[in-house]
Parts: structure tokens; C-alpha cells; sequence
């Protein structure tokens, strides 16, 4: 049977809550709070890795070169787009712009122009979770019919993932769309872009256009989207963490829950939470498999796009919040829960 809604909850996004219980029980967790300024050694290793690897391939066989995007290529952008989340969280150094221009350039094999534009919605997507008007994670209505649950729709929702969240911003009204950073974002992007092509011409271009593709779409990394906040266990859970071997590849993503509850604790770190906390993530759903959700969400007919929790109340959370609840809570500042749970 064809889902034609989301499922909507009366109840608070469950993450403040969680973490106010978890710090209460274990304040030691706030000695993990802080930077990681080492990442930016991990962000300079793979951006040098896809320039090389596409200077390798410039001459190579088409063959070739969709089959080192796709084994090889798929998995250093997607851990170029984690350290571009820790940059959006502000985890590696002080310096808010510091971080700007570390994801920027973390940005670079990426080709298309999203560090800037990445921190203007991911950070709203935690402060209103399951928000329509202002979670960019949630799909489109028009969107969520138009897959629906069929193999073909939702294979091609994952090839085109990035166009089809393009068409999400028109819908986040109250977010500024643009300012100088997401200029400057689009202009070291072109001056690399161009750089590429002449130095190395269309089959270098092609190999870190494709890497960035599978790197977020039709590929077993791809169902890190589904995994993190699909219905795909429960219809009252709505974050899912992933334990699985990718995670050494993914700096850690995977702890997704974790990462919700404490935004403001690095990568490296985030494991430790759940080891300190196992009673609050133990009795949680969770995924083990990119590559069985992978083929789970494409095969499977009752999971869809549909497959979210909205809700309708924002709370007495502010449009400027940047979602550092458990640094607010470490700090003796109470964090805004929604009326219900307040």
C-alpha cells in the first residue's frame, strides 16, 4: 500500500531531551566537547588523493575511469563530505572562518560549489528536526509522490540525490540562501574547476564529477541518507545509527544518534559516547549494513520517501540557533525544549 503522507509526531525532537538525561547521568561526557584541529591533515590527505588519482586517469579509458569513481573516488569524497560536517560544526578549530576555509577546500574535488551552502541548512536541520519549512533533509511533497515506492523511483531518486535537493531550498524561505562565503565558495570552485580541465582535460573532470555521484547517491554509501533518519525500523524512532565497517572510512558518520546528541564532540571522539552511555544506545534500532539498506530501500515497497517524522511545532527554539545543545548544557545555559516537554 502506497504511503501518501509523512508521519507526524505531537512529540519534541528526541535529541535535547536524551541529552540532558545522559549528561545528568554522565558529566564525564563533557570532557570529550571540544576541536579537532588534526582533521585538517585527514582533509589535505584526500583532496590530494582525487587530484592525483584524476591526474592518473586523464588519459585512461572511460572504463577505467567510471571504475576508479565508483570503488575508489566514491569513498574519499564521501569522506571529504563528513569532514565538510565537521567544519559546518565548527570541530576543527576555533575560528569559525578557519573551519569555513577548511571546508572550502575540502570542498574543491568535489567540483560543484556546497561547503557554505551546506552550513546555512545542515545547522537549522538540527535545531528543527522534522521542520518542513526549515529541515533541508526532509523531502519534498511533490518529491515523495513522485519516487514513491517503486525499484525505478527511488533508484533514480539516488542518481540525481543532489538535483533533487536543490529543488528542497525553494521551500526554506527563511533561510538567506546567499551572502560572500557562498560567493567565494562558488569562485575557488571555478578557479579549480578550470584548472582541472586544462591541466588534465574531460577524463580527470569526469572521474571527480562521477567520484562526487556516487559518493551521495546510487551506490551502497548512498544509503547513509536512508539510514540516518528513514523510518526503516519504527515509526516513532526517528534517528538511526549505523555500526558498521564503513565507519573506518567515514570517520565515524555512522554514529548518528550520538552525533544528534552531542554536536559539538568530533569524530574521533564519537564512539566514546556510546561506550560511556551504552544503556541509551543499545535499546535503539540501528543499522549494521549500508550495503543491505542500500538494497533494502530500492527493493523493499513499504519503504518510500513518506518514510519521516515531520512535526509542526518548532518550539521556543530560535531561528538563530546553532545547535551546540550539550556545550549550552556543559556551560550551566538550559537549551529551548519545544512546550510539550519544557
Amino acid at each position: 500500500m502506497k504511503k501518501t503522507d509523512f508521519v507526524y509526531s505531537q512529540e519534541s525532537e528526541p535529541h535535547r531531551i536524551r541529552t540532558k538525561k545522559i549528561l545528568k547521568q554522565f558529566p564525564q561526557l563533557r570532557n570529550l566537547i571540544g576541536k579537532n584541529p588534526k582533521t585538517i591533515w585527514a582533509i589535505i590527505g584526500l583532496v590530494a588523493f582525487q587530484v592525483v588519482l584524476a591526474w592518473f586517469l586523464r588519459d585512461q579509458s572511460w572504463w577505467l575511469v567510471f571504475g576508479a569513481a565508483y570503488l575508489l573516488g566514491a569513498f574519499a569524497d564521501h569522506a571529504l563530505f563528513v569532514m565538510i560536517h565537521e567544519c559546518t560544526h565548527q570541530l576543527l578549530f576555533k575560528n569559525r572562518n578557519a573551519n569555513r576555509w577548511a571546508s572550502m577546500f575540502a570542498n574543491l574535488p568535489q567540483i560543484l560549489p556546497s561547503a557554505i551552502s551546506f552550513e546555512k541548512y545542515h545547522i537549522k536541520h538540527h535545531s528543527f528536526q522534522g521542520v518542513h519549512e526549515l529541515d533541508a533533509d526532509l523531502p519534498n511533497r511533490w518529491e515523495a509522490r513522485l519516487i514513491s515506492n517503486s525499484f525505478f523511483g527511488k533508484a533514480l531518486w539516488l542518481l540525481f540525490f543532489p538535483v533533487f535537493q536543490l529543488f528542497r531550498l525553494s521551500r526554506l524561505r527563511e533561510i538567506h540562501p546567499f551572502d560572500g562565503w557562498i560567493l567565494t565558495n562558488w569562485l575557488i570552485q571555478a578557479v579549480f574547476t578550470g584548472l582541472i580541465y586544462y591541466f588534465m582535460g574531460w577524463h580527470a573532470l569526469a572521474f571527480l564529477l562521477l567520484s562526487f555521484s556516487f559518493s551521495v547517491g546510487l551506490h551502497p554509501l548512498g544509503a547513509r541518507w536512508i539510514q540516518e533518519h528513514y523510518l526503516t525500523h519504527n515509526v516513532e524512532q526517528e534517528t538511526y545509527s549505523y555500526y558498521g565497517n564503513f565507519n573506518a572510512v567515514a570517520f565515524n558518520v555512522g554514529f548518528h544518534n550520538e552525533h544528534h546528541d552531542f554536536p559539538s564532540i568530533p569524530w574521533n571522539k564519537l564512539p566514546e559516547i556510546k561506550k560511556t552511555a551504552p544503556e541509551y544506545y543499545d535499546t535503539l534500532y540501528y543499522h549494521t549494513s549500508w550495503t543491505k539498506l542500500f538494497f533494502q530501500f530500492l527493493f523493499d515497497r513499504e519503504i518510500s520517501l513518506f518514510n519521516r517524522i515531520l512535526r509542526r511545532e518548532r518550539g521556543k527554539v530560535a531561528i538563530t540557533d546553532v545547535s551546540k545543545p550539550d556545550a549550552e548544557m556543559s556551560f550551566g545555559k538550559e537549551p529551548a525544549l519545544t512546550p510539550q516537554n519544557s
